[in-house]
């Protein structure tokens, strides 16, 4: 955008800004409390770009946002393309993920059709890594791929690996949009960060990102002979994401969970693999339900930056069509087909069971997606999984990425990042590559409030933390689904 463009935009909003700003000092608003005037008003800004009557299309929109600025300063990127050995592998792909889709389905849930399973294919990736001692206009040096990741390796200082998956609705974003939050944790833990360029919907849906990630996780644990890196322990990985790479990594564990329910092991590069659980997962203002038929999505809203219901139904009616959406045949979300919305790899509250899970970490704002979280941590811990749960007071949808000046931001990341470092320390678990479950880190749940401002802690109870029942999400995802983006207000919170 040029400046001339900027300039009238501001101009445009310069109402907008007046009525915020005057609210604010007023203490008028349910955000002056919580947020200072300037993230109070630059969330106003986003929420207002956010809500255009007509948006543009999807290829228009995924094209402006995958324009990532050029590789400056302490981060290293090495780029790396997974292959998929043989024709034999992909079979297996296939086979071990419909196994898995069978297994989990919801039977209560009827299938018109079975899921069209997209073709295998290499998956490409960004190792990244905190580059100390050079300054921040630094080039990357001019050499070949493998020799980057050679040098970055020399200023990773710790084994922890995080398998990162971006967030961006499934339809948006890249690993080159989420570089300064894969530097950071890099930076915070020691060790490097694998960010995957999983395959984005509307053109590719669920289950290519599964197919994915699942690719991916086989990669770092068994990689083929001419990849950068040696085997990776799962003891050592941590699966982590914000937003839909929240989703995307609670359905990678949970597919994990079932093959190894099922006891289902994998063919990958010419034998029968087991597929060990990493050290842990961690994901930060998490999206686990896709139909947003949680009430935060209406409560929450003037603590957020995210299109509400009402403006999200109208103006997807209003978008511009291109070829990738609308679908043919007419689907409801742009993810995933109709009849598998509340499939369990989809909607992860449904999720069958979460007993075994390794030690997880959930962080969430007073954002719109927060009942999901709180929903997930509760029911983590009823199962007797070791879960971390952050809530900040206040804060919107991924607010330690947005709004990184904030101490909420520095805050969050270093919770974020000391769980990661705290489950894979080398005492943590010890042994091969398949691992061992009664060696697994024993981390002990804590559930905290993170007051704005002061940042001071304070203890919630597990047991009050969401007030809804597994059955009650399922009815409200059912009503949502029945509504078919009729507009959601405050009146329908109460049926929803």
């Amino acid at each position: 955008m040029d400046k001339t463009a900027l300039f009238l935009q501001l101009v445009s909003r310069f109402p907008l800004m007046a009525r915020v700003a005057l609210l604010h000092m007023l203490q008028a608003s349910p955000a002056s409390r919580y947020q200072d005037l300037r993230t109070e008003l630059i969330i106003a800004m986003l929420r207002s770009s956010m809500n255009v009557p007509k948006p543009k299309s999807i290829t228009f929109t995924q094209r402006m946002l995958l324009r990532a600025a050029p590789i400056r300063g302490t981060i290293w990127v090495s780029k790396y393309s997974l292959p998929i050995p043989t024709e034999e592998d992909a079979r297996a792909i296939h086979d071990t993920l419909n196994k898995a889709i069978d297994g989990l389905q919801d039977h209560d849930q009827p299938k018109t059709a079975r899921i069209q399973l997209p073709e295998v294919l290499p998956v490409e990736a960004e190792w990244t890594a905190y580059r100390p001692g050079v300054p921040k206009d630094a080039k990357l040096p001019d050499i070949p791929e493998r020799e980057k990741y050679a040098e970055m390796m020399k200023d990773v200082k710790a084994s922890t690996t995080v398998l990162y998956f971006h967030g961006g609705a499934y339809w948006l974003m890249d690993p080159a949009t989420h570089r300064p939050t894969c530097r950071e944790l890099a930076k915070r833990t020691g060790g490097r960060c694998y960010s995957v360029r999983y395959r984005l919907a509307p053109q590719n849906p669920f289950p290519a990102a599964v197919m994915d990630a699942l690719v991916s996780y086989l990669g770092l644990l068994y990689p083929p002979p001419e990849a950068f890196h040696e085997p990776v322990k799962p003891e050592h990985i941590v699966i982590a994401g914000d937003s839909a790479g929240g989703n995307l990594s609670l359905a990678l564990l949970q597919l994990i969970m079932q093959l190894q329910r099922s006891g289902t092991t994998v063919f990958w590069l010419g034998d029968e693999r087991s597929i060990p659980l990493p050290a842990g997962v961690a994901v930060n203002s998490p999206w686990m339900e896709i139909t947003h038929s949680s009430p935060s999505w209406v409560t929450n809203a003037p603590f957020d930056y995210l299109p509400g219901l009402e403006a999200q139904d109208k103006a997807e009616k209003l978008r511009d069509p291109c070829s990738a959406w609308p679908a043919n045949p007419p689907r409801m979300s742009m993810y995933v087909a109709d009849d598998y919305i509340m499939h369990p790899l989809v909607s992860l509250l449904l999720a069958p069971s979460w007993r075994g899970a390794p030690p997880t970490y959930i962080c969430t704002g007073w954002e719109m997606l927060a009942d999901e979280g709180k929903f997930m941590a509760a029911r983590f811990h009823a199962e007797g999984v070791s879960v971390t749960f952050e809530e900040y007071e206040g804060m919107p949808h991924c607010f330690a990425m947005v709004f990184k000046n904030l101490r909420e931001a520095d805050r969050c990341m270093e919770g974020w990042s000391r769980f990661i470092a705290r489950v894979t320390k080398p005492t943590a678990s010890e042994g091969g590559i398949d691992g061992d479950e009664n060696k697994r880190s024993t981390t002990r749940s804590t559930f905290t409030t993170i007051k704005s401002g002061t940042l001071e802690e304070k203890e919630l109870d597990p047991m009050t933390l969401s007030p809804y029942t597994e059955e009650e999400i399922r009815e409200k995802m059912r009503r949502r689904i029945e509504l078919k983006c009729v507009p959601v207000t405050e009146a329908d919170v109460a049926k929803l």
